[in-house]
């Protein structure tokens, strides 16, 4: 396999991953992101914890839908992720009315 091939795959997997994004992202109330993954759920809480004089986030997600290109099961029960790093919680707005 060339370094050519190779890249042509990674693409292919990228915008395969990208359309699912876009059929799953309206099943979900919020992204969520952090400095490793990026995550679709449908409940979120984050803890504010700290050890030692270190602050750290506490995330559990609920009902969850995985960025990972190399992942072959993106739907999850539960996740939980403790971080140092920024955590980015946003709340997806709804439609009321889909076009078919």
């Amino acid at each position: 396999m060339s370094a050519e091939d190779l890249e042509n795959y990674e693409t292919e997997l990228e915008l395969d991953l990208y359309r699912e994004y876009r059929d799953v992202v309206g099943l979900f109330a919020y992204v969520v992101e952090t400095e490793r993954r990026f995550y679709l759920a449908n409940q979120v809480d984050v803890e504010v914890r700290s050890a030692g004089g270190e602050v750290f986030f506490e995330l559990t997600l609920s009902d969850a839908w995985v960025w990972d290109v190399y992942r072959s099961a993106r739907f999850v029960k539960s996740v939980r992720v403790v971080t140092f790093k920024d955590v980015n919680v946003e709340e997806l707005a709804k439609r009321e009315l889909e076009v078919p």
